[in-house]
C-alpha cells in the first residue's frame, strides 16, 4: 500500500473550495456508480404494506417498482436491496426466517420471492441489484425471541453472544464464515444478483467488554485481542470472497466500513475509525484484493469528508470507492444540512476520480426528497446515463461486437433495431447491450449523452422518441460483459 501524501491545510482549503464548484454536464464520467439503498428494516423504504392477501401483495411489489421507476427516471444505476437485516431475510431461505416487516409476523411468506422480484425489476431497468447483507448482528433479545426455533440463535448458540442487551455472531468463532457463507451461497447460487454488500461486518463501537475472551485466549495467537479481532473480520470477508469468486466470479463483493479508516497525515480522526474502534482492516482488505468495491459510511461534511474520501481512494489498490452520502443530514429533524453540502462532496469525487457515490437512503431521495435533492440530481448531476466502472482485476477481455445491426423506422416514430449477438469469453454468461443515439454519424459512443439504454439482454430494441425532432436519428450499439467490459461499437449501416 502507499503512503499518505502530505496535504497543506491551504491545499486542502482549495480542494475544498474547488468541490463547491458545479461541474459542466460534459464533465459527467460515462462510468460512475449511482446507487441508494433500500432499507427494508422496520420498513424505512420498503414496504408499508403488508402482504396478506393477494391484494396487499401486489401493493407491495408495486410500492418497490414506484422506487425503482423513480431511481431509474433519475438515471441510477445500483440498487442495494437489504436482502437481509438481523437474523432474517427478505428471500426463500432454507436457513433464516423471513422478516416480520412483509407480513406483519415472523417467518410469515408474502406470496412472492421479494429478493428474485427485486432482481429481475432491476435488470428490466438496466440497474444492477446488490444483495445488502447484515452480517454480524443479530438484534435485541425480544428480536431473537420472536424468531423462535428458527433463530440462529437456537439453531447454532455456540455462534452467538449477548452484549448490552443485544446478540451478535462472534466473528471469533472459527464456524461464523461458514455460516454467513451458507446465506451468500444460497443469495448468489439461486438469484441473478450483481453483487453481495455486506454491512455491520465490524465489532460493536468501542466494545472494550465485548465478551469474546474465552475464545481469544483459544484462537489469539500471541497477537493482541485489537489485531485477533480485525484478523477475524478479514478472515470472514477473504473466506466469503473467494467463496463468491469460485460461483460466480463477476458477483461484485463489497462492504459498507465505517466512513473514517484511522487518522490520516492532513486530519485526525477523531477517536472514531475503522481501524481501532470496530476492528475493520478495510485498507488491509482493498490491499490483499478482497474487495471489488467499499462504500465508507461518509455521512460527514467539510474536513470530516474530504481528508478521508481522498484517504480511501489513495489507498484503494484500484478498487472501487464509492463513498456513501449522508443524504438524511438535509433534513430537518437530522441535521438541515445545506443541499450544497452533497452537491460539493459529488463534485469531489468525481474530480479525485472515484467510482461514484451512493445515497443513504432512498425515502430521503424520493418520499421526502429533501431540499429537491432528487431533482437537483436528475436534471444536472445525472441528466444523462452512466455505465458500470469495470473491474479489470477480475476480467479486462471486451465481448466482440455485435454486428448486422438493422434500423426500421415506423410509421409512429418508433425505430426498430435488430442486430447479431455478440460472443463473450464466458460462453454461459452472455454479454448485454448498450444502445446510443445522436443526430450525427457515426455516433460517439464515448459520450455519455447519446447512451439511451443499457442492460439490454435481447437483440431487438424499440427507440420510442419523446418528442418528435428524435425520430430521425442514428444509432450505434455496443456489447457490454458483466465484468463491465465494453466492446467496439457496431454502427448503423454497418455490414
Amino acid at each position: 500500500m502507499k503512503k499518505n501524501h502530505v496535504v497543506t491545510l491551504p491545499l486542502l482549503v482549495l480542494l475544498c473550495w474547488m468541490a463547491a464548484w458545479p461541474l459542466p454536464a460534459a464533465s459527467q464520467p460515462k462510468r460512475e456508480v449511482r446507487a441508494a439503498w433500500i432499507t427494508a428494516a422496520y420498513g424505512l423504504d420498503w414496504p408499508h404494506t403488508r402482504a396478506t392477501t393477494y391484494a396487499s401483495m401486489l401493493r407491495q411489489q408495486a410500492e418497490l417498482t414506484e422506487i425503482l421507476d423513480k431511481l431509474q427516471e433519475a438515471r441510477f444505476n445500483t440498487i442495494l436491496f437489504q436482502a437481509r437485516t438481523r437474523g432474517d431475510v427478505l428471500y426463500r431461505s432454507d436457513i433464516e426466517p423471513m422478516n416480520a416487516v412483509l407480513t406483519g409476523k415472523p417467518g410469515g411468506d408474502p406470496g412472492y420471492d421479494p429478493l428474485a422480484f427485486a432482481v429481475e425489476e432491476c435488470h428490466k431497468r438496466g440497474m444492477e441489484c446488490h444483495a445488502w447483507i447484515v452480517a454480524l448482528p443479530l438484534g435485541n433479545r425480544k428480536h431473537v425471541a420472536s424468531l423462535g426455533r428458527h433463530s440462529v440463535a437456537k439453531k447454532h448458540p455456540d455462534l452467538c453472544l449477548s452484549y448490552r442487551r443485544y446478540m451478535y455472531l462472534n466473528a471469533g468463532h472459527p464456524q461464523t464464515k461458514e455460516y454467513l457463507m451458507s446465506l451468500v451461497r444460497e443469495i448468489v447460487g439461486r438469484y441473478d444478483v450483481d453483487g453481495v454488500h455486506f454491512d455491520y461486518l465490524r465489532y460493536p463501537d468501542n466494545a472494550r467488554r465485548f465478551p469474546d475472551t474465552y475464545d481469544f485466549r483459544k484462537h489469539g495467537q500471541g497477537r493482541s485481542i485489537g489485531q485477533w479481532r480485525r484478523d477475524n473480520l478479514t478472515e470472514i470477508l477473504r473466506y466469503i470472497y473467494k467463496g463468491v469468486k469460485d460461483m460466480k466470479p463477476w458477483v461484485k463483493v463489497s462492504t459498507s466500513p465505517v466512513g473514517k479508516y484511522r487518522d490520516t497525515s492532513r486530519y485526525p480522526s477523531r477517536g472514531w475509525n475503522a481501524y481501532n474502534a470496530v476492528y475493520q482492516d478495510v485498507q488491509g482488505w482493498l490491499g490483499e484484493g478482497i474487495q471489488d468495491q467499499i462504500y465508507p459510511m461518509m455521512y460527514f461534511r467539510g474536513n470530516n469528508f474530504y481528508p478521508f474520501a481522498l484517504d480511501w481512494q489513495e489507498q484503494s489498490n484500484g478498487r472501487h470507492i464509492v463513498p456513501g452520502l449522508g443524504i438524511y443530514f438535509l433534513h430537518p429533524s437530522e441535521g438541515e444540512w445545506p443541499i450544497e453540502e452533497i452537491e460539493r462532496q459529488i463534485n469531489f469525487i468525481r474530480a479525485e476520480g472515484m467510482a461514484g457515490e451512493a445515497h443513504y437512503r432512498a425515502a430521503f431521495l424520493l418520499e421526502q426528497d429533501v431540499q429537491g435533492l432528487y431533482e437537483v440530481l436528475k436534471e444536472e448531476y445525472y441528466d444523462c446515463p452512466a455505465l458500470q466502472p469495470a473491474m479489470p482485476w477480475l476480467d479486462d477481455e471486451a465481448p466482440t461486437a455485435p454486428d448486422a445491426l438493422r434500423v426500421e423506422r415506423q410509421a409512429d416514430g418508433c425505430s426498430r433495431l435488430t442486430w447479431r449477438a455478440a460472443t463473450d469469453n464466458d460462453a454461459h454468461n452472455p454479454p448485454a447491450y448498450v444502445i446510443y443515439s445522436s443526430e450525427t454519424y457515426p455516433v460517439d459512443t464515448d459520450n455519455p449523452h447519446h447512451i439511451v439504454t443499457q442492460g439490454v439482454r435481447d437483440t431487438s430494441f424499440t427507440f420510442r422518441p419523446v418528442f418528435p425532432w428524435e425520430k430521425h436519428r442514428y444509432f450505434a450499439i455496443t456489447a457490454i460483459d458483466r465484468y463491465g467490459n465494453e466492446s467496439a461499437p457496431c454502427q448503423e449501416g454497418q455490414p
